[in-house]
């Protein structure tokens, strides 16, 4: 069979299965089956694909059609253009987060926290865009800690990053410049209408308290006058609808310029805020 063919097949079985990117994701697994560069897919296409390669192809297209996401067929995740692993212990990152990088990039910084790391995105990134930072990320979940040490040595920062087992802050000492999170925000009473691939693949502390979805934010903020150097900044990822009250949480805790951020979809995504 050929690229091509196996591919148009592959789009159907996922547009079949409800699959909300059928010719992004086909487009991907093909790229991996075959060891084709995703860049470069289309220039292939009309090659004959391998037996193990074609049954490779539409072993993960079943996988997928069943809802598993992408970068868990995968095993990882690309990111701010760098591939993570991605484990069943850890959120799959999503790419709206890329805003926090942003944001956290448009301000120089020496020391960054990084709470609830899970893949260690967040300060791996960072720190690789930064050569002269150092951070400190923490997890609840040794396992989580353990994935975001894979990726730091990969990407050259692991020596810079400190990894800790903390609830919050409860492990850290010292003061930052820098403090960001993509904390667990959903409601518990909204994680029945969350879409398979996040509700049946992503570790459930990674994606909600258990309550109303805004304790961690009640935490970091609580936390953040004693651990936010003079002038550094408090970056956090908010869901849906949170953007009022995450304010209205930083505004309590002493914060100051608390202000949200929009996504690309003009939706508010980051809550920001700065100790005096």
């Amino acid at each position: 069979m050929s690229g091509q063919a196996a591919l148009a097949a592959g789009i159907a079985t996922l547009r079949d299965a409800g699959v909300e990117t059928p010719e992004r994701d086909a487009r991907a697994l093909l790229a991996e089956a075959a060891g084709w560069p995703r860049d470069r897919l289309t220039l292939h296409l009309p090659e004959a694909l391998s037996d193990v390669a074609e049954a490779d192809f539409f072993h993960m297209v079943q996988l997928r059609a069943g809802r598993r996401p992408v970068a868990r067929i995968l095993g990882r995740r690309q990111f701010w253009d760098r591939w993570f692993t991605v484990t069943p212990d850890v959120l799959d990152p999503r790419p709206e987060t890329e805003l926090l990088v942003s944001l956290a990039l448009a301000e120089p910084f020496s020391q960054l926290l990084d709470l609830g790391t899970g893949t260690g995105i967040l300060a791996v990134t960072l720190l690789a865009e930064r050569p002269g930072a150092t951070g400190v990320a923490t997890d609840i979940s040794p396992a989580a800690l353990e994935v975001a040490a894979r990726n730091a040595a990969a990407h050259g920062v692991a020596d810079r990053l400190w990894l800790t087992e903390s609830d919050w802050y409860a492990g850290v000492a010292g003061r930052f410049d820098l403090i960001l999170s993509n904390p667990p925000y959903i409601a518990a009473a909204e994680m029945a209408g969350l879409a398979p691939e996040v509700r049946e693949h992503d570790p459930r502390a990674a994606l909600t308290d258990g309550g109303d979805g805004l304790s961690a934010y009640r935490a970091i903020a609580a936390g953040a006058g004693a651990h936010l150097a003079p002038g550094g900044r408090l970056l956090v990822e908010i869901g849906a609808g949170q953007g009022a009250a995450v304010r209205e949480i930083f505004g309590a805790a002493g914060l100051d310029d608390v202000a949200h951020h929009a996504d690309l979809e003009d939706r508010p995504r980051v809550v920001s805020g700065r100790r005096r």
